[in-house]
């Protein structure tokens, strides 16, 4: 019989369905290191990421999917990438529209100053002539893409419903999306950044990614131009970013993903007036538990019918 073990320990209404669809499989929970250490040494498959220790003696092991978008966190496990046998995939698409949906609401934000609507109701507050200043829209501007997978091409795809001009920077220069008009490579960053209005990055991290959006590139920006974090922490420097956006070299951010999370008290991202924070929850919604659990679904079936697996990761590249 095969056997999946959820590392996660797993969500017990999931579990219960999952084995009235397929009761011809082995489904057991194991949350904790005590627990994998005795469900793994014959387990066929891991749903979510197992401890480095109890990997050790998963020897049945040949499947593993992370049950979110990224796997960064290979690197807690990096026997993974030796093992050959072992095919890994990932929840890719599921979050892609409401991530999507969060930059703009991002946008939105700022462009129609509602920080400060909210707190003119709150005080009650009347004053349109001071609220109808400063005001934007987003039709005619430049929206630039950081990466132009699905996150990056669902960001694209509303770009185009607000009527804005799409260009996008990606390390795959045959990606395509209806309505962005230039796909650069990365050498041609810079070139991206002197254009963009607003800015969405949407590449996952990796060691090659770090840090790739630094004080350089930050000045290379225009300073009425917007910034917004919806992938992965870590990919922008956050202390240059701070002092960018301290100094009026950068008009605003938004930002879903930090590094650390949560991003410290002491930040100074966190006091400045022209900065969003949410907590790395732009990817929540139902529509993403239900898409997840259907991607899940599917690669279970696949798996068991030895079909060719869907969302198949490069474990070595790390997305």
């Amino acid at each position: 019989m095969t056997k999946i073990v959820f590392a996660g320990g797993g969500n017990q209404q999931q579990l219960q369905a999952l084995r009235a669809e397929f009761p011809w499989i082995e489904f057991a929970a194991a949350a904790d290191l005590e627990a994998q250490l005795r469900e793994l040494p014959d387990a066929d498959a891991i749903i979510s990421w197992p401890h480095r220790e109890a990997l050790a003696r998963a020897k049945n092991l040949r499947w593993v999917h992370s049950t979110s978008a990224g796997i960064e966190r290979i690197r807690s496990v990096p026997e993974l990438m030796e093992m050959e046998q072992v095919t890994l995939t990932n929840a890719r698409g599921a979050h892609a529209a409401t991530i999507a949906d969060h930059c703009f609401a991002f946008m939105l934000a700022f462009t129609r100053d509602i920080p400060t609507l909210i707190a003119d109701k709150q005080n009650k507050i009347w004053d349109r002539p001071a609220r109808s200043k400063g005001v934007r829209e987003l039709s005619g501007s430049v929206l630039g893409i950081l990466g132009l997978g699905r996150i990056g091409s669902e960001i694209a795809r509303r770009g185009v419903g607000f009527g804005m001009e799409i260009k996008a920077v990606d390390v795959n220069l045959a990606a395509e999306c209806p309505g962005v008009s230039e796909v650069w490579p990365l050498e041609r960053l810079d070139d991206l950044l002197r254009v963009t209005d607003y800015l969405a990055i949407a590449i996952p991290i990796t060691e090659e990614t770090r840090g790739r959006i630094g004080a350089h590139e930050l000045s290379v920006m225009k300073p009425d131009s917007y910034l917004f974090i919806m992938s992965r922490g870590g990919i922008v420097d956050q202390d240059a970013l701070a002092d960018a956006l301290k100094n009026g070299r950068l008009a605003g951010a938004g930002i879903d993903a930090t590094d650390p999370e949560p991003l410290p008290a002491e930040h100074p991202l966190w006091t400045l007036p022209n900065v969003l924070i949410s907590p790395h929850s732009s990817g929540a919604s139902r529509q993403t538990n239900e898409r997840g659990r259907a991607i899940l679904k599917e690669n279970i079936r696949r798996f068991v019918a030895g079909e060719p697996l869907m969302n198949v990761c490069d474990k070595r590249a790390g997305f």
